[in-house]
């Protein structure tokens, strides 16, 4: 098998993983954050698990790429910076800021490693070595639309992740209502923009890997957006009504 075999087969791998885990999600709530819950087995700090869970991305990433044969290349190169634009925050500044106490599952992390092993993969092969870009792509309509979608999307997760952080006062527990920001409209709007970031990541690249990786972040989030819709409802009698899971105004 040649090369665009072997990338081939890892892209329709991550395109069945994407079915699996939307099945998957429908019927059981990933044990991590407020669905923290006995069961499945030992756990870490959350802070660790989402360091060593995303560290892949990072890692992986960047020595597939450094071994791609248009690695030099400028669109490659910008390419690459706006991967590592959200890594270097899910990795490093996230977890940095999270609130001590948390705890996650080593299956959740074992699980999630796996999955970044194979996405940093085929986004960084495909970038550096198979999709061999000219200069002229930083200004095709695709590129620059994927890259508003891209930063758009990057700025309401990290605006959402503040929000949710500042909840609470230091050494308070339990959950509120948010306010502020893309909440006047969903309920889970963190998901919601790293959902439109990696739709912009797919048509920036314009690439079977970007589509994949939109997929599987859509069939992984979605879910549990909705699962939160559900859990607010039910925790809080006076919850927006007006508010929706996930895209305002549809679902």
């Amino acid at each position: 098998m040649n090369s665009f075999g072997w990338y081939g087969a890892l892209v329709a791998l991550e395109f069945g993983l994407a079915a699996a885990t939307a099945v998957a999600l429908l019927w059981i709530k990933a044990p991590y954050g407020r669905y923290l819950r006995g069961g499945w087995g030992p756990t870490v700090p959350a802070r660790v698990g989402w360091v060593v869970m995303e560290s892949p991305a990072v890692v992986v990433f960047i020595a597939v790429f450094l071994f791609g044969s248009h690695r030099t290349d400028l669109v490659a190169l910008v390419l690459l910076a706006m991967w590592l634009c959200h890594y270097v925050y899910r990795d490093v500044l996230y977890p940095a800021l999270m609130r001590p106490g948390g705890r996650m599952p080593w299956l959740v992390v074992a699980l999630a490693m796996a999955f970044n092993v194979l996405n940093a993969t085929v986004n960084a092969w495909w970038i550096a070595d198979l999709g061999g870009y000219a200069d002229s792509w930083l200004t095709d309509p695709r590129f620059l639309a994927g890259a508003v979608l891209f930063f758009a999307g990057l700025a309401v997760h990290a605006r959402s992740d503040r929000t949710l952080r500042r909840l609470r006062a230091p050494g308070e527990t339990g959950y509120r209502i948010p306010y502020g920001g893309a909440f006047r409209w969903v309920s889970s709007p963190n998901y919601s923009g790293e959902i439109v970031q990696w739709f912009g990541w797919a048509l920036a690249t314009w690439s079977p890997a970007g589509l994949a990786f939109a997929v599987y972040t859509t069939a992984n989030l979605a879910p549990r957006a909705i699962d939160h819709h559900a859990w607010y409802h039910e925790r809080f009698p006076d919850y927006p009504t007006d508010r929706r899971a996930l895209v305002p105004h549809l679902l």
